[in-house]
C-alpha cells in the first residue's frame, strides 16, 4: 500500500508560490520586495514567507537583505554556463549509474511516461505541458541514478535553469530534438548501455545549454 502523501507546510506552499511568481516574471529580476508585501500577496503571515525566502536564497533565486526585504536575482550568463557545466556532468553520471542498475520496464515506467507526455505536448504545441514533463524526466533520471548527493546538488541548481527556460520557452523552436534525445537516453538505460547513456545525456545537455545561452544573448535576458 502506498504511503499517504504528507500535506505541504505553509512554508513550502509559500516557497512554491514565490518561486512560480519569479518563473512567471511577476517578480521581475532585480526588483525589491518587502516581506510584508509578499505576505499580503500570498495571503499569509510574515513568518512562513521569511522562511520561504531563506530557502529560495539558498537556491539562488533571490537575495535576502536584512531590514530591506528581498531582491530577485538577475540572470548571469557566467552563472548559467557554470550551472549547466555542473548539471551536465552530474546528470550524465546519473544516467550511467541508472543504466548499470538493471532496472525493469516497470522501474522505468515514470521515465517513459515523462517522454510520452513530452511527445504528446509537442503534438498540441503545448510548451508549458512540455516543460512540466521535461522537469519530470530530469528529476526521475537523477532519482534512478541512486546517488542522494547528486540529487541534492541538482535540485539546488536546477531552479535557475528552469527559470531561464521559462523566460525563453516561447521564443525557442519547438524542442523536437530534445524529445529525440530523451528517447535515446531512455533506450540506453533500458538496454544497460552505461557508456552510451552517459554520452547521450551529456550531448543532450550540451545542446540544450547552447540553445539557452544563445537565446539569452539574442534577447538580452541577462546581466553581465
Amino acid at each position: 500500500m502506498l504511503e499517504a502523501q504528507k500535506p505541504k507546510t505553509i512554508t513550502t506552499q509559500a516557497m512554491e508560490q514565490i518561486r512560480q511568481l519569479i518563473f512567471d516574471g511577476e517578480l521581475a529580476a532585480g526588483s525589491d520586495h518587502l516581506e510584508s508585501e509578499l505576505a499580503d500577496r500570498l495571503g499569509m503571515s510574515r513568518t512562513p514567507v521569511r522562511e520561504a525566502t531563506l530557502m529560495l536564497a539558498q537556491q539562488g533565486l533571490l537575495k535576502v537583505r536584512p531590514r530591506k526585504g528581498v531582491r530577485i536575482a538577475t540572470l548571469s550568463l557566467k552563472d548559467m554556463e557554470e550551472i549547466y557545466a555542473v548539471l551536465t556532468e552530474l546528470e550524465s553520471l546519473a544516467a550511467e549509474e541508472a543504466a548499470k542498475a538493471g532496472y525493469t520496464d516497470k522501474d522505468l515506467g515514470a521515465l517513459k511516461e515523462a517522454i510520452e507526455a513530452m511527445e504528446e505536448a509537442l503534438v498540441r504545441e503545448d510548451r508549458e505541458a512540455w516543460a512540466v514533463a521535461d522537469n519530470a524526466f530530469h528529476d526521475e533520471l537523477v532519482r534512478l541514478g541512486g546517488n542522494s548527493r547528486i540529487q541534492s546538488i541538482v535540485s539546488m541548481m536546477s531552479n535557475q535553469v528552469r527559470r531561464a527556460r521559462a523566460m525563453t520557452l516561447y521564443i525557442r523552436p519547438l524542442p523536437v530534438k530534445s524529445n529525440a534525445d530523451h528517447r535515446a537516453v531512455f533506450d540506453a538505460i533500458r538496454n544497460g548501455e552505461a557508456a552510451l547513456a552517459r554520452e547521450s545525456h551529456r550531448s543532450h545537455r550540451q545542446d540544450a545549454r547552447e540553445v539557452l545561452i544563445e537565446l539569452l544573448k539574442k534577447h538580452k535576458l541577462f546581466h553581465l
